[in-house]
């Protein structure tokens, strides 16, 4: 059904949020006052340069009245907003209590509802969203001969395999809904996407239920002023998908398990469990499980429900993704399918830019790791992954690390107390230091570090930062050197000031420098 200022304010006043439409100095709910209320949208944004002929706009954030001076000679048709702006359009407002739910509702009936024609996985967790995406992805493509969409933090992909950079975790609700439209129109049958805490908090999915909702594991992380206040703040954004879902899948060992199955019981969610069986103290029992079946954990069995679905290398190191492996397959095991083995083992040909990625010289023994991790939980299972692949090597370890700009403030601490006593040196450097000065960041940082056996420097500049530890390594070659370089990935991008400045990359530095 085409959207229109009349359909539009119904779908609003039925979810309790439109507190009335003005125009000039006509106020009402009844949009049938006015011309056209029955003519649809010919397009929706939330960006005023996109505004065209017919558009409905919403004014969602740090949006400024001079945005729409002379916007009706652009033939703005509506606008959205928690405040009026009759001063400065012509245009009708729908004035609303929140502009991202109504932004949320509106959208998806914009782009003709396309979540329900599509089998739609959400994924969160403080860490493996990305990962457990990817591998659930790869299944649902082999499953359904490329007919799986993917919204990730890395990629972006509405038609079984072209991928685009995404900007956020999970897309804003109308950009969300726009590219669910194209994958339904390049033929998709599936969705996987990651569902940040931040999509809960700021209603990026709002009215969105997921038909699998995959909640991973937590741990504090994104607390600080701009985005969660505490930690029962962050878990209870997290736990919404539990309300917004047809079935769960949990990690048997995450922290609050049992209050998230409270509240599933409560919802009346069936839940299917998964965990990982790394060693003996270790086998939380589970719908789902993967269990080492070598000495160096290179390979894994999962099984479900006592049955045996078989031995999987994968192509990304650690033990923490052979847990998002066990993830996807209960992804798998909840959506009712039988997938082939074959279909199975497409996880172990996922790679991901970025995640694990490892480099080696050639002539020393020197290692490098380009990781996205970048909190003290996802930083203990990459020392614990360097430990267990190296340490019988006794390696110098440098991490090179910095932290976000003006949010999530107690990474800075447990980056390095998850680091210090295992590692031999850091380097603090440049990380989306955004307004916050970078050197400040970096001499925070280095004030938490206490252990006088480890080694602490400043390298401001990321690219330098990575070339001094890369040459000292290479310096050394009877030493065993595993450098670690965490919180950027395969970005090529940092943020500052607002601003995406261009960077060459963690990976593409360390290739060049170590062949």
């Amino acid at each position: 059904m085409a959207l229109t200022l009349a359909s539009a304010a119904q779908l609003l006043q039925e979810h309790h949020l439109l507190h009335e439409i003005i125009q000039a100095d006509r106020w009402t709910l009844d949009a049938n006052e006015f011309e056209g209320s029955h003519t649809p949208f010919s397009s929706v944004t939330y960006d005023t340069r996109q505004v065209g002929d017919g558009t409905l706009l919403f004014c969602k954030g740090a949006f400024r009245p001079e945005y729409l001076d002379g916007i009706d000679a652009r033939g703005l048709a509506a606008y959205v907003s928690e405040t009026e702006f009759h001063d400065r359009t012509a245009a009708p407002g729908l004035i609303v209590s929140n502009v991202r739910k109504a932004m949320s509702l509106l959208s998806a009936q914009f782009y003709d509802r396309p979540q329900e024609k599509l089998t739609v996985v959400g994924i969160t967790g403080t860490k493996g969203k990305t990962t457990t995406a990817y591998f659930t992805h790869a299944v649902l493509n082999a499953v359904s001969g490329g007919k799986a969409a993917l919204f990730s933090s890395v990629d972006n992909c509405v038609d079984g395999h072209t991928y685009v950079e995404s900007d956020l975790t999970t897309p804003e609700s109308l950009d969300a809904f726009r590219m669910m439209r194209e994958a339904v129109e390049h033929g998709m049958r599936y969705l996987v996407m990651e569902v940040s805490s931040q999509a809960y908090k700021v209603d990026r999915v709002y009215g969105l239920t997921f038909d699998i909702g995959a909640f991973l594991n937590v741990s504090p992380d994104h607390i600080s002023p701009i985005e969660h206040p505490t930690f029962e703040d962050y878990l209870w954004c997290k736990r919404q998908i539990v309300d917004n879902c047809r079935t769960l899948v949990l990690g048997a060992d995450a922290d609050h398990a049992d209050l998230i199955r409270q509240q599933a019981e409560r919802d009346n969610r069936k839940v299917i469990s998964f965990a990982l069986h790394d060693t003996a103290a270790h086998a939380t029992p589970a719908d789902v499980t993967a269990s080492p079946v070598d000495a160096g954990h290179t390979r894994y069995r999962i099984e479900t429900d006592g049955a045996d679905l078989g031995t999987f290398s994968l192509a990304l190191d650690g033990d923490f993704n052979y847990a998002n492996a066990a993830a996807a397959v209960a992804i798998i095991h909840a959506l009712g399918l039988d997938a082939s083995p074959q279909a199975l083992h497409a996880m172990e040909r996922v790679t991901i830019a970025g995640r694990m990625e490892r480099f080696e010289d050639p002539s020393t023994n020197t290692i490098a790791i380009v990781d996205y991790a970048h909190n003290g939980i996802s930083t203990t299972a990459l020392l614990d992954y360097v430990d267990e692949r190296f340490g019988e090597r006794r390696p110098y370890i440098t991490l090179i690390t910095g932290s976000a700009g003006n949010k999530a403030y107690d990474r800075r601490k447990e980056i390095v107390e998850a680091a210090q006593h295992r590692i031999s040196r850091f380097i603090f450097t440049e990380e989306d230091t955004n307004t916050e000065p970078t050197e400040e960041v970096c001499k925070q940082m280095a004030g938490y570090v206490t252990d006088p056996n480890v080694t602490s420097d400043i390298i401001v500049d990321r690219a330098e930062a990575i070339e001094t530890a890369a040459h000292d390594a290479l310096q050394h070659p009877n030493r065993c050197d595993v450098i670690l370089a965490i919180g950027k990935g395969n970005e090529r991008w940092i943020k500052r000031l607002n601003r995406h400045m261009p960077y060459e990359g963690d990976d593409a530095l360390l290739g060049q420098l170590l062949g």
